[in-house]
């Protein structure tokens, strides 16, 4: 008898059984399947044929359930009761499928609610939890039309807005000042006592306590400064922090530096986590705090974290897990024929801080990644990796699209950003004119796209120096001149509260540099609260910043803490993110503002005032698949007996994938944490659950389609079908 079978013989709890007595209470057909069915496959046929006599009463609906017809338009037909009809039948379509489970280690987990209902109804086992009965309670309420979805209106959205500030806030700005004064002087006291030592950063001898504290204030506006007094352990932390972290948190901290995991969090960063906390921010900087705050789950599956994109695992001289033959297992990642991501072999590997939920956190399981800035240093292979990098792109027949990131790629000091800028810009001039000596039809792609990955505008706005900035905008001015026409820092944003004045004042000397800032937005547990990512979008616009992706978190158990269900980023889209949306009009206006990107922060307050929204949404809400590719298109196709949903992703069809994704096939995920549990969290931090009571509907989901200013111009010349440096069995 397996582990899952065994299961099926243990009583379910007095919860359970009160939800379960509720379930068929509301539901008098589906206690008469349950108590007439001999079996489990007479309780799935007769759930079955009862779903499908409505459903085959909604064409539309019952096509998108067969698969026939798919889509946003497809998808925008369905009802609110369809949702329902279709969950319904794929549980039963995909009834006992069982599924290796990376959240419990491995373990199969097994999906066949029906059973597990029919099982409790008449012999009170099949251990489903009140999680499990909750999710079903919900889903037959739907499926009856006793549970309906009441659309927010404007209003409620801009009042779930006005409920979190920002770091342009002069009361915030005043706090963090604060802050600033208390870490400076802890600081103080630390290299006075010998505990801090530095060889860069010392005091004169005899000077007045006064004279210490302006000279380290002028040490604050200096990035080398806080990577150089960076917090390294949760002692430290907490003294930064005036001690005012509980118990229970520094319990956490200890047991995470006993398991390796590595701590960097920059005084600058540290000074926006609230130590007094304002009666007008309760709770407004908890996006960020759980940022450098690490969970008891990740402590716990430290050593156990498997690697969430398997094209991430490369072997030298094999091809990835999207087909692409790489010329660096180390510095190069790939997933789409456009793109090509680089991670130099410098002070880029590493980042401005930590995040707790990073994707990367296998890696430094494995050694792979650290905080020692030292050894980050570029080697002498790097220059002759690089130029070999460079070969390879030169020659590929897709590629038009650069992403250079790392860790951060404004972690590299300027010269090594130079020396990498400058080798892609000779790399896209001999490309360039190779394709002269082509015949139209087998001309290679050339570079349009020049993107930059980094966290520091918001970990630390300090390194966007003026000297940086001259690098930048050479680059920009002479690679417009060759025909590279896209220039974008792509960085990431997690609150209003991480844009600052330091941080706006970086963000416009980079416009000013002629380049595009997007951002990419994890969608944590604490930064889903309702209004807090349209919040988010509307600092963002009006600092001049474009919102690009919003991501759910990626990872299994270890970023359990952080996750936010699937369900929740539809929610969001549907009914917070839609008032932020234009009509075609506005999306060609968008196209043009790479043309002047300098004019980008009053483009968007004009098209604001023009449409009267909140904010820009300019962003997609998707998921980076465990396998190839972004996307939101996905259904609900299963439930474990602890109520997590399995999701079946399908791959975004709105843009060109490897060819390897017809092999593939679809993608399924495990939710780390059922909707309860979710709500629950939200509950702790002080959210009042009913606002999201649609929740538990939302089990469909569909790609939005990219606005143009994100899609590639076209060429004067038509290139190439054929994909060069691609292997696939």
């Amino acid at each position: 008898m397996t582990e899952n079978q065994k299961l099926d013989h243990i009583a379910i709890t007095v919860k359970s059984h009160k939800q379960l007595k509720k379930l068929l209470a509301e539901n008098p057909k589906l206690e008469e399947i349950m108590r007439n069915a001999q079996n489990e496959t007479e309780a799935l046929i007769g759930v079955r044929n009862w779903i499908l006599e409505y459903l085959k009463g909604r064409p539309d609906a019952y096509d998108f359930y067969k698969r026939k017809v798919q889509g946003r338009e497809a998808f925008e037909k369905l009802s609110w009761q369809d949702y329902a009809a279709i969950r319904i039948l794929d549980y039963i379509d995909n009834a006992g499928a069982e599924y290796e489970d990376p959240n419990l280690r491995g373990e199969v987990a097994i999906s066949n609610p029906i059973k597990l209902i029919w099982l409790a109804a008449n012999f009170g086992t099949g251990g489903a939890k009140p999680y499990f009965f909750e999710d079903m309670l919900y889903l037959f309420r739907q499926f009856s039309g006793t549970y309906d979805r009441t659309m927010p209106d404007k209003e409620t959205l801009l009042e779930w807005m006005d409920r979190y500030t920002d770091g342009l806030d002069p009361r915030i700005v005043k706090l963090r000042e604060e802050n600033r004064d208390r870490i400076i002087n802890i600081l103080i006291d630390k290299m006075d006592s010998g505990e801090i030592k530095s060889n860069k950063y010392s005091f004169p001898a005899k000077v007045s306590r006064e004279q210490k504290f302006l000279k380290m204030s002028e040490w604050w506006e200096d990035y080398r400064f806080h990577l150089s007094f960076a917090v390294r352990s949760p002692r430290l932390l907490n003294e930064l922090l005036g001690n005012s972290l509980d118990p229970d948190t520094m319990k956490v901290l200890y047991e995470a530096e006993k398991a390796g995991i590595p701590f960097f969090v920059n005084p600058y960063y540290l000074s926006l986590l609230h130590v007094r906390v304002p009666y007008f921010a309760i709770g407004a900087d908890l996006a960020i705090r759980y940022y450098v705050i690490y969970s008891q789950q990740l402590v716990d599956e430290f050593g156990h974290i498997v690697a969430w994109e398997k094209e991430d695992k490369v072997e030298p001289g094999k091809p990835n897990a999207a087909g692409w033959i790489l010329p660096t297992h180390h510095s190069v990642h790939r997933r789409y024929p456009e793109v090509a991501i680089l991670i130099p072999a410098t002070m880029g590997r590493a980042c401005g801080g930590l995040c707790t939920s990073c994707q990367r956190m296998y890696d430094f399981q494995r050694g792979n990644l650290n905080f020692n800035l030292e050894k980050l240093q570029p080697d002498e292979s790097w220059d002759a990796q690089l130029g070999k990098i460079m070969e390879y792109w030169e020659t590929d027949t897709q590629l038009r699209d650069i992403l250079i990131t790392g860790g951060d790629a404004l972690m590299s000091s300027d010269s090594s950003m130079k020396k990498i800028l400058d080798a892609v810009l000779d790399m896209a001039v001999r490309k360039k004119k190779n394709n002269e000596s082509l015949p139209e039809g087998e001309k290679k792609a050339e570079i349009v796209r020049v993107r930059l990955g980094t966290r520091l505008p918001a970990y630390l706005p300090q390194r966007i120096t003026p000297d940086l900035m001259e690098i930048l905008a050479d680059f920009k001015r002479r690679a417009s001149e060759v025909g590279i026409k896209q220039f974008v820092i792509q960085t990431h944003f997690e609150s209003p509260m991480e844009i600052t004045p330091e941080t706006k004042e970086c963000i416009d000397r980079l416009i000013s540099g002629g380049w595009i800032m997007t951002n990419q937005h994890v969608f944590t547990a604490a930064s889903s609260r309702r209004g807090h990512t349209a919040k988010l979008r509307k600092v963002l616009n009006k600092v001049g910043v474009l919102p690009y992706y919003t991501f759910t978190v990626k990872g299994y158990r270890e970023n359990h803490f952080n996750f936010a269900t699937g369900a929740r980023t539809v929610q969001e889209q549907i009914e917070e993110k839609v008032f932020g949306q234009i009509n075609d009009e506005g999306m060609e206006e968008i196209r043009k503002f790479d043309e002047t990107p300098e004019e980008v922060p009053e483009k968007i307050t004009q098209l604001m005032r023009k449409y009267d929204i909140p904010f820009l949404a300019a962003d997609r809400n998707v998921l980076n698949l465990p396998g190839v590719g972004k996307s939101l298109t996905y259904r609900v196709i299963g439930i474990t007996r602890y109520g997590r949903r399995v999701i079946e992703f399908d791959h975004d069809p709105t843009r060109t994938h490897s060819p390897i994704i017809h092999q593939l096939g679809k993608v399924i995920i495990i939710e780390s944490k059922s909707i309860s549990e979710y709500l629950r969290q939200l509950d702790d931090m002080g959210e009042d659950i009913y606002e999201y009571d649609s929740i538990w509907g939302y089990s469909i989901g569909e790609t939005e389609p990219r606005l143009s200013i994100y899609e590639y111009p076209e060429y004067s010349y038509t290139p190439t079908e054929k994909i060069s440096n691609l292997e696939i069995a």
